[in-house]
């Protein structure tokens, strides 16, 4: 369900460099939450970093929601940077499990396989 890889890289680092992967392989970044943070400056004592990365290609998300509509709400993509008892790791959930638990359709797995593909690709770039 989820691919996770560690890198040697720092949080700051492994950040960017994710950033410019997802750019260089034709996906926008829409936007990036910082939970770390957020949940630091809310006075939470959360030691961890974390950023999750909306990700999405456009032309692939109008063809998933000329199928079906309503995943809307699973959309867009999400990669996270994050940190966990002193290592760094890159990871998401992967489209094909998701979509898989929300809708029977061939043609978006199909869909989902090549942005997984992508979305992997971005990762292990990244790392």
């Amino acid at each position: 369900m989820y691919y996770v890889v560690d890198t040697e890289k720092t949080f700051e680092q492994a950040s960017v460099d994710l950033e410019s992967e997802v750019k260089k392989l034709g996906f926008g970044v829409l936007h990036i939450h910082d939970l770390g943070k957020t949940l630091r400056s809310k006075g939470i004592d959360f030691k961890e970093n974390c950023r999750v990365f909306e990700v999405c290609n456009p032309v692939q998300a109008a063809k998933v929601l000329s199928i079906e509509m309503r995943l809307n709400m699973a959309l867009p993509c999400r990669i996270s940077v994050y940190t966990e008892n002193g290592s760094t790791k890159i990871g998401t959930i992967k489209p094909t499990r998701m979509l898989s638990a929300l809708s029977n359709e061939p043609r978006l797995l199909e869909i989902a396989k090549e942005v997984e593909d992508k979305m992997i690709q971005m990762i292990d770039n990244s790392k």
